[in-house]
Formats: C-alpha cells, structure tokens, sequence
C-alpha cells in the first residue's frame, strides 16, 4: 500500500502559518511586570536592613541624648513614670543607652511614647528636655 506524500506536501505549501500576536504580547506582559514587582520588593528588602534604629549620620561628635519627635506627643512614660514635663515642641531628648540597650513604644494615635530603660540607668537620666 503506497502512501500519498505528495498530496500531503502540496497541502501543507498551501497553508500559511499564521501566529497569532495578541497572546503573545499578553504572555510577555504578564512576565514583565512580575519581574519588575519581584526586582522592587527584593529592593526594599534589601534597603531596610537595620531595623528599629535610624542610621545618624551628619553630626557634629557622639550625642549623649537624641531627640525624638512625634507630632502631638502628649504623654512620655519611662519605666512607669510619667515624664510628660520634659515634652518641648512635640519632642522629647532620649538617651543613647536607652535606644541602645531599652526599648521605646511609640504609639503616635495616642501621642505616647512608652520607654523601658536598661536595668542599671535611672529614670531621670533616661530622658530630658531637648534644648532650645
């Protein structure tokens, strides 16, 4: 039994290929913006590896305080005392061992700043009022 190739051959010189560009363009789309949003989120990633402490650059020597402001700051707790008077201008001067080596709450809905200082500071050397 012979087969006919020839007529084969014949149909497949008639038909043109024929590519269909729109999903194409939608595949390459598709793949362009997940490598532009995966690259962004690496970025960031990548960019806020300290956490916690912002870098101090820029300073005139070592501080022995550091001032942290926070719009409408009303009330500043250290180790459950209030030390609301030290507030100037929305700003409260913390000590450096106190970022160091405490922790600090900031809860700015509520204009609060909690701090728990190391366990040899005292209360009254952790903050201060910033200087005019």
């Amino acid at each position: 039994m012979a087969m006919d190739i020839s007529r084969y051959r014949n149909k497949l010189r008639k038909k043109n290929p024929q590519v269909n560009l729109i999903p194409l363009i939608d595949v390459i789309l598709t793949v362009l913006i997940f490598l532009m949003v995966t690259s962004s989120i690496q970025a960031l990633s990548q960019s806020t590896t300290q956490q916690g402490k912002p870098e101090m650059t820029g300073g005139s020597g070592p501080s022995e305080y550091y001032l942290i402001p926070v719009a409408g700051l009303t009330k500043v707790i250290v180790n459950g005392v209030d030390m609301s008077s030290y507030i100037r201008n929305g700003a409260i001067a913390v000590h450096t061992r106190v970022i160091d080596e405490g922790e600090i709450i900031i809860r700015p809905k509520m204009g609060m700043i909690i701090i728990t200082t190391p366990p040899d500071l005292p209360v009254e050397k952790a903050v201060k009022a910033p200087n005019q």
